[in-house]
């Protein structure tokens, strides 16, 4: 098959396009480019800088990839964006390379980002992500897999967000979001266990039933964080709450922004 590019799309000769990859109207593909396999790219998309996008990618109207960081650090450096496969990347999406050289903007496998999302420099988005339209993430956040981000939100630089995490709309999210926690509200806080994330995930009812435990000893218990944690190395053990623990020990290490608390 050959590939399919519209008379009016700029593809720069030293691009790497895929015998099979769509390239519609005027749209914009720079020299360091390169895509894979039955990825599509809309209209007016433009694709620039070191950028490596995976297969079988839909890329929507207006979206822009690869440009230079919004960060006055940037110097010029060779920095570099890596898609995965099967991601959906709505209208006017814009995902911006690393700040130094050699460091990358990371997006895994099967996302969904909505329109007009903005992923800045340095951020890792893992796989099976859901994304809601007009949220702003700034550099360096880190979105583990299977979480889902409402919209019309901004989150925090050096934020990072937990496995199955359900972020509720329009929330501020200035610290990190633990596994399998709802979060919503300015100030955000943790309401609940994402138990729809849960179960669609197939967590076995005991699995759930530790993360429950789990839950009233961090959020309802009136102990302090340090506290808990004690009392969750009491608990039976399992993949997810090992998990929890270890995100949890992570967000209180120096540097980290820490956990986002529960509601009082």
């Amino acid at each position: 098959m050959a590939t399919l590019i519209h008379p009016t799309a700029a593809i720069h000769p030293g691009a790497s396009l895929h015998p099979t990859v769509q390239v519609a109207p005027y749209a914009v593909i720079g020299e360091h480019a390169v895509i894979g396999a039955g990825t599509t790219i809309g209209a007016h998309v433009t694709i620039d800088g070191w950028t490596e996008i995976g297969e079988g990618n839909k890329i929507f109207p207006g979206a822009a990839i690869g440009l230079e960081p919004q960060d006055l650090k940037y110097d010029g450096s060779l920095s570099l964006v890596k898609i995965g496969d099967r991601n959906r990347i709505r209208e006017y999406v814009t995902i911006n390379r690393a700040t130094r050289a050699g460091e990358m903007t990371v997006i895994g496998n099967g996302n969904l980002l909505m329109a007009y999302v903005h992923v800045a420099h340095n951020c890792a988005i893992a796989d099976e992500v859901v994304i809601a339209n007009s949220v702003a993430l700034a550099g360096h956040v880190t979105i583990e897999s299977r979480a889902v981000i409402g919209g019309m939100l901004g989150i925090h630089q050096f934020v990072h967000i937990g496995r199955m995490a359900m972020v509720g709309g329009m929330s501020r999210i200035d610290r990190d979001v633990p596994p399998y926690m709802l979060v919503e509200g300015n100030p955000s806080r943790v309401r609940s266990l994402n138990l729809v994330g849960l179960k669609r995930a197939c967590v076995t009812a005991e699995e759930l039933g530790l993360l429950k435990k789990a839950w009233r000893i961090l959020y309802r218990s009136g102990l302090t964080l340090r506290q808990a944690l004690e009392q969750l190395e009491l608990l039976p053990d399992s993949e997810q709450l090992q998990y929890l623990r270890q995100f949890m020990r992570s967000s209180l290490t120096e540097g980290s922004r820490g956990p986002i608390p529960g509601k009082r």
